[in-house]
């Protein structure tokens, strides 16, 4: 059985990468993790580690080569004793821009597994093209199979729904890449898949038709390790059958198991079961844990690291800072007595301090409320599990402070009123109010740069454009931020049909993987269920969320010739929520009194919709 290596998505824009270097060289025996070779982006140069242990048996894309994500670029073999095939395209500049075709682990069918269905090598006399995992987020990982809309032996067309996925962020379609028949499914529905492994395969060759006896026994291999443990080999080879142990104890772990699986001793991939790929509501990339085990950190020793990284993720920088500081004790040395202590209860937040002072909280404290017959139990589904740890962690990385303004909105109550059916009739959304606090917001952010901005570790990073989270509801009851893309740029009509297309899409799971990426500052309407004023959480890595209240008619105080009169106008609370880390007060209500006086100033003379 072959396992596929692709390149892997780098970042919400990023659609190719470089090959700077091979760190292993075809014919090399690899563990699940092992760097495999070094690649550069725009945006960053990092390593690519082994999805799975096994021998390389073919390079496809050289030093130098530019290639499209999700391409493959190597084939690993399962079988240790496999036999390579022709050479690396080593000395190649070609670019690898084509869909790539499936590959054959060796020519001829193995002799041990006679009976088994038929290989889907069988295709590649017409060209295969492979179904990936899509990452549908910047920190998303992993992907779940929900269901597959079509089966093996079906006729698809490009763009036709292949199956349905669900992520920490979102529960989407994945729609297939090009036309032809589905002659392989990887992954099993509820399996737990890789961004970037291979999940389906489709032909549009005469060779298809062989191919549709193709069992989808084969989805039920580990998602997160695509290749399935070779059958038993007749004689137990040490490496074979180590990279086998490992490859299951690290699927094992990946796939949610509370104890690390049993493997043998001294093997690199091996001892990265005793580092989980998430802990304590933090994910782990491979290296990071690779550096982990090999310096014989404990988990709660990795637990205390302060993370610099994207929602509090430990970098490569982070842990090497941290093993410069911690001195000269032997590698397996145990963890500081103040984090190898017994883990507190459940009942308070974990308090082992961090590098820098930060701590990890349990976003689920145990309080042991006794269950009794007038008390529902319902389990928290996923997502809500999702969004608790999401708000934990943002309440214990920005200092929240919230301030609260006040808008007399009579003008756009009065401009809505008299264009909304015309506006319907002329561009097929409805008129609402969010759209003006939308424009509202990115005027504000032109003036006052200062509020659309990031922390990352010691650094400020300022956005120059102005992405615009909006809070929707869905239907479920559960929460997604889809965000709206250089929104400073939208006028009120433009900011409508987008705000109208992306709420559409939110409530039917038919968000795109960008569409939930990159915001950098947020906009909720808590006004909508009748809210006065919201003090909402901060959707990291933003460090600014304004909430806008309902509109209510109130007397309020005018000045009419001179003289204090009382009308009735229609006015609204308005708050900003800013991190304290970067955002001051007198920022902060400057940004805020900027949003007023813009909402203030739009009515039917100065808004053309």
């Amino acid at each position: 059985m072959s396992v596929e290596v692709v390149m892997p998505k780098m970042g919400e824009s990023i659609q190719e990468g470089t090959i700077l270097r091979w760190v292993k060289n075809v014919g090399d025996v690899v563990e699940r993790d092992d760097v495999l070779l070094e690649i550069s982006t725009d945006k960053v140069d990092t390593e690519v580690p082994s999805p799975a242990a096994g021998k390389i048996i073919e390079i496809r894309a050289a030093e130098g080569d530019v290639v499209e994500v999700g391409k493959v670029i190597a084939i690993l073999s399962a079988d240790a004793n496999a036999t390579v095939s022709a050479p690396a395209p080593t000395a190649s500049s070609e670019r690898v821009t084509a869909p790539v075709p499936s590959p054959a682990p060796t020519p001829t069918p193995a002799p041990a597994a006679a009976p088994a269905p038929a290989p889907a090598q069988t295709a590649t006399a017409t060209g295969t093209v492979d179904v990936v995992m899509p990452k549908m987020g910047e920190s998303i990982q992993e992907g779940t199979i929900l269901r597959w809309v079509k089966n093996v032996g079906d006729k698809v067309e490009r763009d036709d729904v292949l199956l349905e996925i669900s992520t920490d962020k979102v529960d989407t379609e994945v729609p297939s890449p090009a036309d032809g028949v589905l002659v392989a499914q990887l992954a099993a529905e509820g399996a737990v898949v890789e961004v970037g492994a291979v999940i389906a395969q489709l032909s549009s060759g005469s060779s298809a038709a062989g191919q549709q006896q193709q069992s989808t026994a084969t989805a039920t291999a580990p998602a997160t390790a695509p290749a399935p443990a070779p059958a038993p080999a007749p004689a137990p080879a040490p490496a074979p059958a180590t990279a086998t142990a490992t490859a299951t104890a690290t699927a094992t772990a990946t796939n949610g198991a509370s104890k690390p699986a049993s493997v043998p001793a001294g093997v690199g991939s091996a001892v990265l079961t005793a580092v989980p790929r998430e802990s304590g509501g933090r994910f782990y990339s491979p290296l990071v844990r690779s550096i982990a085990s090999a310096e014989g950190l404990s988990v709660q020793e990795l637990d205390a690291i302060a993370g610099t990284g994207l929602e509090g993720r430990v970098t490569k920088n982070d842990i090497l800072n941290y093993l410069g500081n911690r001195g000269s004790r032997p590698a397996a040395a145990p963890a500081p007595a103040t984090t190898a202590a017994p883990a507190p209860s459940k009942s308070a937040p974990t308090s082992a301090p961090a590098q820098g002072g930060g701590m990890v909280y349990d976003a689920f404290p145990n309080i042991n409320i006794p269950v009794t017959d007038d008390i529902e139990v319902i389990p928290m589904d996923r997502v809500r599990q999702l969004i608790a740890e999401h708000m934990v962690r943002s309440k214990h990385t920005s200092p929240h402070v919230t301030s609260v303004a006040e808008a007399d909105v009579t003008g756009i109550v009065k401009l809505r009123e008299k264009t909304k059916n015309d506006f319907l009739k002329r561009n097929g959304v409805k008129l609402t109010y969010t759209p003006f606090f939308g424009v509202a917001i990115c005027e504000a952010v032109k003036q006052f740069p200062g509020i659309n901005v990031s922390v990352d570790g010691k650094n400020i990073l300022r956005h120059k454009k102005t992405n615009l989270g909006m809070a929707t509801a869905l239907p479920d009851g559960n929460l997604i931020v889809p965000v709206i893309k250089n929104g400073g740029a939208l006028n009120v009509s433009g900011m409508a049909h987008a705000m109208q297309d992306l709420a559409d899409r939110a409530r039917n799971k038919k968000l795109a993987p960008d569409d939930i990426q990159g915001g950098t500052i947020t906009l909720t309407n808590v006004g909508t269920f009748g809210s006065l004023f919201g003090s909402p959480v901060i959707n990291q890595p933003q460090t600014a969320i304004i909430a806008v209240g309902a509109i209510q008619k109130r007397p309020v105080v005018r000045e009419l010739d001179g003289e204090d009169v009382i009308v009735i106008r229609h006015m609204m609370y308005i708050s900003i929520t800013y991190d304290h880390r970067v955002i001051d007060g007198s920022l902060a209500g400057q940004a805020l009194r900027a949003v007023t006086q813009s909402l203030e100033a739009m009515n039917e003379n100065t808004v053309t919709l």
